[in-house]
Protein backbone atom coordinates (compact mmCIF):
# COMPACT_ATOMS: atom_id res chain seq x y z
CA UNK A 1 0.00 0.00 0.00
CA UNK A 2 1.70 3.30 -0.98
CA UNK A 3 1.33 6.58 1.12
CA UNK A 4 -1.51 7.95 -1.12
CA UNK A 5 -4.21 4.59 -0.58
CA UNK A 6 -6.64 4.91 2.22
CA UNK A 7 -6.72 1.71 4.25
CA UNK A 8 -9.50 -0.89 3.46
CA UNK A 9 -13.18 -0.10 5.36
CA UNK A 10 -16.51 -1.06 5.50
CA UNK A 11 -19.45 0.99 5.99
CA UNK A 12 -22.55 -0.65 7.19
CA UNK A 13 -26.16 1.35 6.61
CA UNK A 14 -28.81 -0.28 9.23
CA UNK A 15 -32.32 1.36 9.49
CA UNK A 16 -33.70 1.95 13.20
CA UNK A 17 -34.98 -1.15 15.19
CA UNK A 18 -32.11 -2.89 13.78
CA UNK A 19 -29.67 -4.22 16.34
CA UNK A 20 -25.98 -4.55 14.58
CA UNK A 21 -24.18 -5.22 17.68
CA UNK A 22 -23.40 -9.10 17.71
CA UNK A 23 -22.87 -8.87 13.77
CA UNK A 24 -20.42 -5.89 14.50
CA UNK A 25 -19.03 -7.71 17.40
CA UNK A 26 -18.07 -10.92 14.99
CA UNK A 27 -16.70 -8.43 12.85
CA UNK A 28 -14.50 -6.92 14.55
CA UNK A 29 -12.65 -10.18 16.06
CA UNK A 30 -12.40 -11.65 12.50
CA UNK A 31 -11.21 -8.14 10.20
CA UNK A 32 -9.54 -6.32 13.10
CA UNK A 33 -7.56 -4.29 10.35
CA UNK A 34 -10.59 -3.40 8.76
CA UNK A 35 -12.77 -0.90 10.68
CA UNK A 36 -16.26 -1.21 10.45
CA UNK A 37 -18.48 2.31 10.47
CA UNK A 38 -22.01 2.25 11.11
CA UNK A 39 -24.52 4.69 10.12
CA UNK A 40 -28.09 4.76 10.83
CA UNK A 41 -30.62 5.44 7.63
CA UNK A 42 -34.12 6.14 7.63
CA UNK A 43 -36.33 2.81 6.15
CA UNK A 44 -37.23 5.38 2.90
CA UNK A 45 -33.78 6.10 1.98
CA UNK A 46 -31.86 3.09 2.85
CA UNK A 47 -31.97 2.10 -0.98
CA UNK A 48 -30.73 5.50 -1.77
CA UNK A 49 -28.06 5.84 0.67
CA UNK A 50 -26.62 1.94 -1.13
CA UNK A 51 -27.38 2.98 -4.62
CA UNK A 52 -25.50 6.34 -4.15
CA UNK A 53 -22.33 4.84 -2.43
CA UNK A 54 -23.00 6.16 0.93
CA UNK A 55 -22.45 3.00 2.44
CA UNK A 56 -21.40 -0.83 1.06
CA UNK A 57 -24.34 -2.66 2.68
CA UNK A 58 -27.20 -2.01 4.92
CA UNK A 59 -29.86 -3.68 7.13
CA UNK A 60 -32.74 -2.58 5.67
CA UNK A 61 -36.42 -3.21 5.81
CA UNK A 62 -38.10 -5.69 2.61
CA UNK A 63 -38.88 -4.83 0.16
CA UNK A 64 -36.26 -3.87 -2.24
CA UNK A 65 -35.89 -3.38 -5.88
CA UNK A 66 -34.43 -6.43 -6.95
CA UNK A 67 -33.15 -5.10 -10.21
CA UNK A 68 -30.63 -2.59 -8.55
CA UNK A 69 -30.16 -4.01 -4.98
CA UNK A 70 -29.28 -7.83 -4.04
CA UNK A 71 -31.04 -9.01 -0.17
CA UNK A 72 -30.43 -11.97 1.76
CA UNK A 73 -33.75 -11.88 3.90
CA UNK A 74 -32.56 -12.31 7.65
CA UNK A 75 -35.74 -12.41 9.82
CA UNK A 76 -39.31 -11.23 10.28
CA UNK A 77 -40.87 -9.00 12.36
CA UNK A 78 -44.15 -9.86 14.96
CA UNK A 79 -46.40 -6.61 14.70
CA UNK A 80 -47.78 -4.90 17.53
CA UNK A 81 -49.92 -2.46 18.85
CA UNK A 82 -48.63 0.31 20.62
CA UNK A 83 -51.58 1.88 23.69
CA UNK A 84 -51.65 3.51 26.72
CA UNK A 85 -50.74 0.82 30.14
CA UNK A 86 -54.63 1.65 30.95
CA UNK A 87 -56.26 0.91 27.50
CA UNK A 88 -58.69 -1.61 27.12
CA UNK A 89 -56.74 -3.86 24.96
CA UNK A 90 -54.15 -4.75 27.58
CA UNK A 91 -56.62 -6.99 28.91
CA UNK A 92 -55.84 -9.45 26.24
CA UNK A 93 -52.46 -11.44 25.28
CA UNK A 94 -52.54 -10.15 21.79
CA UNK A 95 -55.26 -9.31 19.49
CA UNK A 96 -56.43 -9.05 15.97
CA UNK A 97 -57.02 -5.81 13.35
CA UNK A 98 -60.29 -6.17 13.87
CA UNK A 99 -60.40 -5.77 17.71
CA UNK A 100 -59.04 -2.16 16.93
CA UNK A 101 -62.00 -1.41 14.53
CA UNK A 102 -63.00 1.58 16.81
CA UNK A 103 -59.79 2.75 17.70
CA UNK A 104 -57.95 5.62 15.77
CA UNK A 105 -55.26 3.98 14.42
CA UNK A 106 -52.44 6.24 13.10
CA UNK A 107 -49.98 6.04 10.42
CA UNK A 108 -47.06 7.87 10.21
CA UNK A 109 -45.30 8.61 6.78
CA UNK A 110 -42.47 6.62 7.64
CA UNK A 111 -44.50 3.69 8.04
CA UNK A 112 -43.16 0.59 7.11
CA UNK A 113 -46.03 -2.02 6.80
CA UNK A 114 -47.40 -2.94 3.92
CA UNK A 115 -50.76 -1.97 4.71
CA UNK A 116 -53.27 -2.82 1.70
CA UNK A 117 -56.16 -1.54 4.21
CA UNK A 118 -55.60 0.49 7.52
CA UNK A 119 -56.97 -0.63 10.65
CA UNK A 120 -59.25 0.94 12.83
CA UNK A 121 -60.34 4.58 12.02
CA UNK A 122 -58.42 6.92 11.01
CA UNK A 123 -56.96 10.20 12.80
CA UNK A 124 -57.30 14.06 11.02
CA UNK A 125 -53.24 13.84 10.22
CA UNK A 126 -50.34 11.54 9.65
CA UNK A 127 -47.33 12.42 11.72
CA UNK A 128 -44.49 13.03 9.83
CA UNK A 129 -42.74 9.86 12.12
CA UNK A 130 -42.95 6.96 14.19
CA UNK A 131 -41.34 9.55 17.15
CA UNK A 132 -44.05 11.80 16.51
CA UNK A 133 -46.93 9.13 16.90
CA UNK A 134 -45.77 7.25 19.88
CA UNK A 135 -45.82 10.62 21.78
CA UNK A 136 -49.74 11.34 19.91
CA UNK A 137 -50.58 7.87 21.93
CA UNK A 138 -48.90 8.75 25.09
CA UNK A 139 -51.35 11.79 24.74
CA UNK A 140 -54.18 9.51 24.51
CA UNK A 141 -55.26 10.24 21.06
CA UNK A 142 -54.74 6.84 19.34
CA UNK A 143 -52.94 3.80 18.87
CA UNK A 144 -49.98 3.22 16.80
CA UNK A 145 -49.07 -0.16 15.12
CA UNK A 146 -45.49 -0.78 14.41
CA UNK A 147 -42.60 -3.85 14.45
CA UNK A 148 -42.07 -5.04 17.60
CA UNK A 149 -38.44 -3.59 17.72
CA UNK A 150 -39.29 -0.41 16.86
CA UNK A 151 -41.91 -0.38 19.88
CA UNK A 152 -38.76 -1.35 21.82
CA UNK A 153 -36.83 1.17 20.48
CA UNK A 154 -39.63 4.22 21.29
CA UNK A 155 -40.27 2.40 24.74
CA UNK A 156 -41.66 4.48 27.81
CA UNK A 157 -43.19 3.61 30.90
CA UNK A 158 -46.38 5.00 30.31
CA UNK A 159 -47.21 2.62 27.04
CA UNK A 160 -47.73 -0.99 26.34
CA UNK A 161 -48.16 -2.96 23.51
CA UNK A 162 -49.80 -6.32 22.17
CA UNK A 163 -49.08 -9.05 19.35
CA UNK A 164 -51.55 -8.41 16.72
CA UNK A 165 -52.00 -11.83 15.17
CA UNK A 166 -53.19 -10.89 11.44
CA UNK A 167 -51.10 -7.59 10.62
CA UNK A 168 -48.70 -7.32 8.11
CA UNK A 169 -45.36 -8.58 9.03
CA UNK A 170 -41.63 -5.89 8.35
CA UNK A 171 -38.79 -8.06 7.08
CA UNK A 172 -35.49 -7.61 7.44
CA UNK A 173 -32.28 -8.15 4.81
CA UNK A 174 -28.84 -7.19 4.38
CA UNK A 175 -28.88 -5.48 0.95
CA UNK A 176 -25.94 -4.26 -0.96
CA UNK A 177 -26.30 -2.81 -4.82
CA UNK A 178 -26.42 -5.97 -7.70
CA UNK A 179 -22.85 -4.15 -8.75
CA UNK A 180 -20.78 -3.71 -5.90
CA UNK A 181 -20.77 -7.38 -4.68
CA UNK A 182 -17.01 -7.28 -2.84
CA UNK A 183 -14.37 -9.40 -0.73
CA UNK A 184 -15.88 -7.14 2.25
CA UNK A 185 -19.19 -7.62 1.31
CA UNK A 186 -18.96 -11.43 1.03
CA UNK A 187 -17.23 -11.57 4.55
CA UNK A 188 -20.10 -9.80 6.14
CA UNK A 189 -22.41 -12.34 4.67
CA UNK A 190 -20.98 -15.00 6.38
CA UNK A 191 -21.08 -13.69 9.42
CA UNK A 192 -24.75 -12.54 9.22
CA UNK A 193 -25.04 -16.32 7.64
CA UNK A 194 -22.91 -17.99 11.22
CA UNK A 195 -19.93 -19.31 8.61
CA UNK A 196 -17.06 -20.12 10.81
CA UNK A 197 -14.03 -18.82 9.84
CA UNK A 198 -13.25 -21.51 7.81
CA UNK A 199 -16.13 -21.66 6.21
CA UNK A 200 -15.37 -23.05 2.46
CA UNK A 201 -18.31 -20.68 1.27
CA UNK A 202 -16.31 -17.80 2.50
CA UNK A 203 -12.97 -16.35 1.32
CA UNK A 204 -9.87 -18.45 1.20
CA UNK A 205 -6.56 -16.63 2.42
CA UNK A 206 -3.61 -16.86 0.43
CA UNK A 207 -1.42 -19.60 0.76
CA UNK A 208 2.12 -19.02 2.56
CA UNK A 209 4.51 -17.96 0.14
CA UNK A 210 8.65 -18.16 0.65
CA UNK A 211 10.69 -14.54 -0.53
CA UNK A 212 10.62 -16.41 -4.21
CA UNK A 213 7.21 -16.78 -4.53
CA UNK A 214 6.45 -20.47 -3.94
CA UNK A 215 4.47 -22.40 -1.59
CA UNK A 216 5.96 -22.80 2.22
CA UNK A 217 7.60 -26.62 3.28
CA UNK A 218 4.69 -26.54 5.23
CA UNK A 219 1.98 -26.47 2.01
CA UNK A 220 4.06 -29.47 0.16
CA UNK A 221 4.40 -31.15 2.99
CA UNK A 222 0.31 -31.12 3.69
CA UNK A 223 -0.12 -31.82 0.23
CA UNK A 224 2.32 -35.04 -0.15
CA UNK A 225 0.48 -35.90 3.00
CA UNK A 226 -2.91 -36.15 1.14
CA UNK A 227 -1.43 -37.75 -1.96
CA UNK A 228 0.10 -40.63 0.49
CA UNK A 229 -3.70 -41.19 2.12
CA UNK A 230 -4.96 -41.20 -1.19
CA UNK A 231 -2.90 -44.00 -2.55
CA UNK A 232 -2.55 -46.15 0.73
CA UNK A 233 -6.79 -45.73 0.41
CA UNK A 234 -6.49 -47.04 -2.98
CA UNK A 235 -4.07 -49.83 -1.78
CA UNK A 236 -6.68 -51.12 0.96
CA UNK A 237 -9.61 -50.91 -2.09
CA UNK A 238 -7.54 -53.31 -3.89
CA UNK A 239 -6.94 -55.42 -1.11
CA UNK A 240 -10.74 -55.87 -0.25
CA UNK A 241 -11.80 -56.59 -3.50
CA UNK A 242 -9.60 -59.37 -3.79
CA UNK A 243 -10.92 -60.52 -0.50
CA UNK A 244 -14.66 -60.28 -1.34
CA UNK A 245 -14.28 -62.43 -4.62
CA UNK A 246 -12.47 -65.27 -2.84
CA UNK A 247 -14.01 -65.19 0.41
CA UNK A 248 -17.74 -65.52 1.83
CA UNK A 249 -18.94 -69.46 2.04
CA UNK A 250 -15.58 -70.45 -0.26
CA UNK A 251 -17.78 -71.29 -3.44
CA UNK A 252 -16.88 -67.61 -4.44
CA UNK A 253 -19.86 -66.11 -3.96
CA UNK A 254 -19.08 -63.25 -1.11
CA UNK A 255 -20.44 -60.08 -1.34
CA UNK A 256 -18.85 -58.33 -4.63
CA UNK A 257 -15.84 -55.89 -3.99
CA UNK A 258 -15.82 -56.11 -0.10
CA UNK A 259 -16.04 -53.40 2.10
CA UNK A 260 -12.71 -52.49 0.53
CA UNK A 261 -13.98 -52.30 -2.87
CA UNK A 262 -16.76 -49.54 -2.57
CA UNK A 263 -16.01 -46.48 -3.51
CA UNK A 264 -15.20 -44.20 -0.30
CA UNK A 265 -18.22 -40.98 0.29
CA UNK A 266 -16.52 -37.59 -0.69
Amino acid sequence: MTGSEAPPSFRLAYVPGVTPDKWVRIWNERLPDVPLALTQVPAAGAAGVLLDGGADAGLVRLPVDRTLLSAIPLYTETTVVLIPRDHLVTAADEVTVADLADEIVLHPLDDVLGWERLPGRPALERPATTADAVELVAAGIGALLVPLSLARLHHRKDLTYRTVTDAPASGVALSWPEDAHTDLVEDFIGIVRGRTVNSTRGRQPEPARSKDGKQTAGKQTARKQTAGKQTGGARRGTGGSHRGATGGNGKGKGRSGGRGGKPRRP
